[in-house]
This record gives structure tokens, C-alpha cells and sequence, in this order.
């Protein structure tokens, strides 16, 4: 009995699942329609033989890509029909839901496929029933996983590299002809316009842009004169018809005009001006463009006719994988239908026919060598598209043996052998891409370079400012901080210790006015009292704290000098406050040493 599997790709991974009761499914198909809709019924039917889940996103869109392409098996597709389906290939039947991707399964693997009918309406019903089938898969988590492939898949195919983009050539044809047609209305518009008052500048000039610019500079042709000659042969370009100009408008039978109407055509012509002047940088743009694309193409056939034949056929993509007798006839397709409808001659050319080999041609040699021109057009956009190093050698090549095959019509001059042309082209395209890669080396290089340079700058700026800012602020708050703690600690310190210094320093100065029974009397009373000497003592080394112990006790002169003072200073002090003074004399030895060692 045959086995009938079938094949069922997800977002989630592969299904592999077997199908009961194959002979009256094939006979009952209305049936198997009602029994779809029901899951219960549907279980009946089919049965889930194996699934296995990609591994990650990445490897999902491989799978996609690969199945999309048709004719390509992948190896986790491969492994997993290998491993699950019978050994025994003449007794299974494998469904499929597309005829490509089964025909190279069949191919490669060597299983019976089959699509449609039965096969498409059990995928219609796993499709709907999947999540029931695998166990752990919600319709949620299904939804977005084809949410996410779909995504990916649809992102992938839109990147392109920036540099071969086609779309941009397709766009600038196609704006390329508009404006054509429109510089031509507008032209048209200004000769009309401008020809009523100087109708004989139709005839000396024929060039459209050409006429605009005069038109634009005349202005009144009765104000044209000799000195305006010069402008116009720049405009012109040519001293016979700037002379024309000059001779025509002092005989001519134009209408007078007003100053209103004048500013209106030169604002109108100005604009024509304008376009025309941004066609040509737009036909610069499509030049530059088409040698990054089609470099091969353009060199055989030209840039314009090149553009159409890609915007012609959709993308570079499309028109390499046209053949030659396609790329022949494209853009003639109603002359083909109405040709095998009325059974009439088919077209011999159609975007072709506006390159000059054609035009060279002799009316009966025009067939043979479109098909010729055709099929190396073929050739040069298939190199364009598949090639990595765009280069314009094969086309040059390819121009060169349309060249020969329209002498050898004329003359019966034979031509190169293909196989020898190409084997040139070989050669000195490797030559060119050898090249290319060296200034690509360069240029990286140098963008490198550049860009190490700018690195290195920007961090150099980041650790000056975020390296010594915060140090230096760091550094400045806590030094404040430090000095603020010492000062309140020194104070008390000054204060209390250093009262009877801080009070004499101002004092030395008074000593001149002092009299001298005054010091007497001042000497005689502190002499008198005794417990007034240890309090001379313990002022000696708070008026100088600089200077060493040992001088503070051997110095005379000083003490001296401070009994006076002491004495000036305490006039109405009692005894009692003398008494206090002799008890905290040990406390104030303490301190003095300690800030002696501090000093030190």
C-alpha cells in the first residue's frame, strides 16, 4: 500500500504529517472539503508523523528564502525528509504545496511528489488546524512567529547595496522623458508667446533652451543695439546668428508689447531655463549611476537606452533573466499582440531600435543585427548583475563585436571568434578588478586612518574633561572643607591660649606714650604681688610661639618687656583672677608644648 505524506512549511519549522483512508479521500473531495472545517474529523484523517523547529530566526529565513526560490532543497529540508520518511521511496507519496520546490525534492531525494487537488485541500486544513496539531504551539506564539519571518523575510529582500540600487535609475529615466516632454510644451508655450512680438527669432534659432535664454535676454527688441552683440554670440555661440538676431529685430513686424507682458515671458522662460539646465544635471546623475549598475550595459548600448530597457523590465534582476528574444521586442509588445492577432510580421526591435547600431544598419540587415544587439545586451546584463566588481571591459568588448558583425554586413569582413574576445575580456577585467581593489585598500585605509584620528581626538577631549574636572573639583571642595575644620579648631585655641598675646601685640606701640613713673609704679606693684610671676610666664611663649624653648626660657629681655605690658594690661584685675591664673598654669604648659611641637 502507498503511503501518502505531506509536506508543510511554517513559520515555526517543518511538519511531516501522514494521511489514512488515502483511496477515499481521492474519491470523495466534497467530503474531504466539510471534513477540513472540523477538527475532529480532521484528526481522523491526518496524523503528525514529525516536526522539527528551527533553531533561531536566522536559520528560519534560510529556510524561507530557500523555499521561496523554488528548485533549491535545503540541507535541514534534506535531513529532515531523510529521517523521517520510509527508506522504501517507491511505496510513499509525498504532497507538496508547490510544484518547484517538489520537483527538485523528486530530483535530488528521490520521493513521488504530487501537488494539487487532494494535496491542497489537506494543506488547506493543517494550515487551519496547526496549532492543535503540535503540541506546545499556541495560535498566538504561530502568529508571530509569521509575523516575524515575514518581516524579516520581506526586509531582506528590500536591502539592496546602496551602490547598485536600480530603482534610482528606473526614477530618473523615467523623470528624464517627463521632462523632455514637458520642456518641449513649455517651449513651445514661449515661442508662441514671444513670437508675437519678435516672430522672426523663430526662424534664426531652432534650439529650444537656446531661444528661452534669448528670449529671456532681448526682453524689447527695440531696445537690442551693438552693444549688446557680444551677449549675444555667448548665447548663440555663434557670430552669424547673433548678427542675424540683431539685423532682424530693426526690421521686424512683431506687435509692440508692454513692460507687464515682457516681465511675464522672461518669468516663464526663466523658469524653461531652469528645467533644461536641471535635465542635464539630471542626465549627469543617470550617467554616474548607470556605470555603478550596469557599467557592462551602458558601455554596449548607452546610458539612455540601457535605463529604458531596466525601468523597461522592472529591475537589472528582471532583464538578466530575460532572454534574448525578449530583450529583443521589449517595449514593442503591442506590435507583437497585434501582430499575432492579425497574424501579421512580428516587430524586429523595441527599446533597441533608439541605438545607433540600428540606425547604421541597412534596412535589411535591421533584423539580423537586433537579434545580434539583443542577444550581447542579454550578455552584458547578466555580467552587471552577477558580477562583484563592476567593470565596463565586457561591454566595451561586446561593442566591439557588434562593430565587427556591421562591417562584416557592409563589408564581408569576418569577425573575431566570441571565445576569443571573451578570453581578452577575462584578461584585462582581472587586470581592472585588481586595480579596483587596490584604491578600495586605499581609500579604507585612509577612511581608517581618518577615523582612529577622530577617535583618538574625541577620548583625548572626553579624558582631559572627565579626568581633571572631577580630580580638580574634588580636590577644591575638600580643601575648603579641611581648612573650614581647622579654622574653627584654631580659633578657640587663639582665642583662649592666645588672649594675652593677641592683646599685647597692639600695645608695644603705646609703651612710647607711657610715662615713666607710670612704668615705675607699674613695675613696683607687680613685684609686690606673688602670684603675678607665674602668670609672666606662662605670657612668654604665647607672645613669640616661632621661636624655640629654650630661647622663650633664657631671654630677659623679654619678660621684661612683658611684666610691663602685663601690668598696663591688667590694672583693675584682683587677686582672685590672679589665683585662677596660677591654678590653670599646668594646663596651659600642655598646651603651649604641644603647639611648640606643632610649630616645629
Amino acid at each position: 500500500q502507498v503511503l501518502l505524506h505531506v509536506l508543510f512549511e511554517h513559520a515555526v519549522g517543518y511538519a511531516l504529517l501522514a494521511v489514512k483512508e488515502v483511496e477515499e479521500i481521492s474519491l470523495l473531495l466534497p467530503q474531504v472539503e466539510e471534513c477540513v472545517l472540523n477538527l475532529g474529523k480532521f484528526h481522523n484523517i491526518v496524523r503528525l508523523v514529525a516536526f522539527c523547529p528551527f533553531a533561531s530566526s536566522h536559520v528560519a529565513l534560510e529556510n524561507a528564502n530557500a523555499v521561496s526560490e523554488g528548485g533549491v532543497v535545503h540541507e535541514d529540508l534534506r535531513l529532515f525528509l531523510e529521517t523521517y520518511l520510509p527508506s522504501k521511496k517507491k511505496k510513499v507519496v509525498l504532497g507538496v504545496g508547490d510544484p518547484k520546490i517538489g520537483a527538485a525534492i523528486q530530483e535530488e531525494l528521490g520521493y513521488n511528489c504530487q501537488t494539487g487537488g487532494v494535496i491542497a485541500e489537506i494543506l488547506r486544513g493543517i494550515r487551519l488546524h496547526f496549532h492543535n496539531l503540535v503540541k506546545g504551539l499556541t495560535d498566538l506564539s504561530a502568529c508571530k512567529a509569521q509575523l516575524g519571518l515575514g518581516h524579516s523575510y520581506s526586509r531582506a529582500k528590500v536591502k539592496f547595496n546602496v551602490n547598485r540600487v536600480d530603482n534610482m535609475i528606473i526614477q530618473s529615466i523615467s523623470l528624464l522623458d517627463q521632462l523632455d516632454k514637458d520642456i518641449n510644451t513649455f517651449s513651445m508655450r514661449v515661442r508662441e508667446w514671444y513670437g508675437y512680438h519678435f516672430p522672426e527669432l523663430v526662424k534664426i534659432v531652432n534650439d529650444n533652451a537656446t531661444y528661452c535664454r534669448l528670449a529671456q535676454f532681448i526682453g524689447n527688441r527695440k531696445e537690442l543695439n551693438e552693444d549688446k552683440l557680444e551677449k549675444l554670440e555667448e548665447l548663440t555661440m555663434d557670430g552669424a546668428k547673433a548678427k542675424a538676431i540683431l539685423d532682424a529685430s530693426r526690421s521686424s513686424m512683431g506687435m509692440d508689447i508692454s513692460a507687464i507682458d515682457l516681465i511675464n515671458i522672461e518669468s516663464f522662460s526663466s523658469r524653461v531655463v531652469s528645467l533644461s539646465e536641471y535635465r542635464q544635471s539630471l542626465h549627469t546623475y543617470l550617467r554616474s549611476k548607470m556605470s555603478q549598475v550596469a557599467p557592462s550595459l551602458s558601455a554596449l548600448i548607452g546610458e539612455a537606452v540601457g535605463a529604458r530597457l531596466i525601468a523597461h523590465a522592472g529591475s537589472l534582476t528582471n532583464l538578466a533573466k530575460y532572454p534574448a528574444s525578449t530583450v529583443q521586442i521589449l517595449g514593442a509588445e503591442k506590435a507583437l499582440f497585434r501582430a499575432l492577432k492579425t497574424r501579421g510580421n512580428t516587430p524586429k526591435y523595441g527599446l533597441i531600435f533608439h541605438s545607433t547600431f540600428i540606425g547604421r544598419a541597412a534596412a535589411k540587415n535591421k533584423g539580423r543585427i537586433s537579434r545580434y544587439l539583443a542577444n550581447k545586451c542579454s550578455i552584458a546584463s547578466r555580467i552587471d548583475c552577477f558580477s562583484e566588481v563592476p567593470t565596463s571591459v565586457f561591454g566595451e568588448k561586446l561593442r566591439e563585436q557588434v562593430e565587427e558583425r556591421l562591417s562584416f554586413y557592409e563589408t564581408g569582413e569576418i569577425p573575431r571568434k566570441n571565445l576569443d574576445v571573451m578570453k581578452e575580456a577575462m584578461v584585462q577585467a582581472e587586470e581592472v578588478a585588481v586595480e579596483i581593489a587596490r584604491k578600495l585598500e586605499k581609500q579604507e585605509k585612509k577612511r581608517l586612518k581618518k577615523e582612529k584620528k577622530r577617535l583618538a581626538a574625541i577620548a583625548l577631549m572626553a579624558s582631559e574633561n572627565s579626568g581633571s574636572t572631577p580630580e580638580e573639583c574634588e580636590e577644591t571642595v575638600e580643601r575648603p572643607r579641611k581648612k573650614k575644620k581647622q579654622r574653627p579648631q584654631e580659633a578657640p585655641q587663639e582665642n583662649g591660649m592666645e588672649d594675652s598675646s593677641s592683646s599685647v601685640l597692639p600695645k608695644p606701640k603705646k609703651k612710647k606714650s607711657l610715662s615713666k613713673a607710670e612704668l615705675v609704679s607699674s613695675d613696683l606693684e607687680e613685684t609686690a604681688v606673688s602670684t603675678g610671676f607665674p602668670k609672666r610666664k606662662k605670657s612668654l611663649p604665647k607672645e613669640e610661639p616661632a621661636s624655640d624653648p629654650e630661647e622663650v626660657v633664657n631671654s630677659s629681655s623679654v619678660p621684661k618687656k612683658k611684666k610691663k605690658l602685663s601690668s598696663k594690661e591688667e590694672p583693675l584685675s584682683s587677686g582672685l583672677e590672679e589665683a585662677a591664673g596660677s591654678k590653670s598654669s599646668s594646663s596651659k604648659k600642655k598646651k603651649k608644648l604641644k603647639k611648640i611641637s606643632q610649630e616645629n
